[in-house]
């Protein structure tokens, strides 16, 4: 099931400039990342789907160029096909609206 790895607060937009997903097992795994928006309008949409990251790898589906505005209740979530096999780190800047 989906793990939430970072959420924007109510009255909080959020400008992620980072994140990093490690494999910490010793198999290769496959990882989604989505961003779920607020209101019944907004779409979910994959940022990642199916991505294979090796055993001792990492993914960066945030950083370097590009950068990921969430708006106030707004998150990103992530799922991989083995249990407890990675570890998150998300970086972000907050602007309290």
């Amino acid at each position: 099931s989906a793990q939430n790895a970072y959420s924007a607060a109510a009255g909080v937009q959020a400008t992620v400039i980072g994140m990093t997903i490690a494999n910490i097992t010793q198999s290769p795994i496959s990882a989604n990342v989505m961003l779920t928006c607020s209101g019944a309008a907004a779409p979910n949409v994959y940022l990642v789907q199916q991505a294979t990251i090796a055993p001792g790898g990492s993914l960066v589906p945030v950083g370097g160029d590009q950068k990921l505005v969430l708006e106030p209740n707004n998150s990103i979530s992530l799922t991989s096909d083995t249990a407890a096999s990675v570890d998150v780190i998300v970086s972000s800047l907050e602007i309290i609206t």
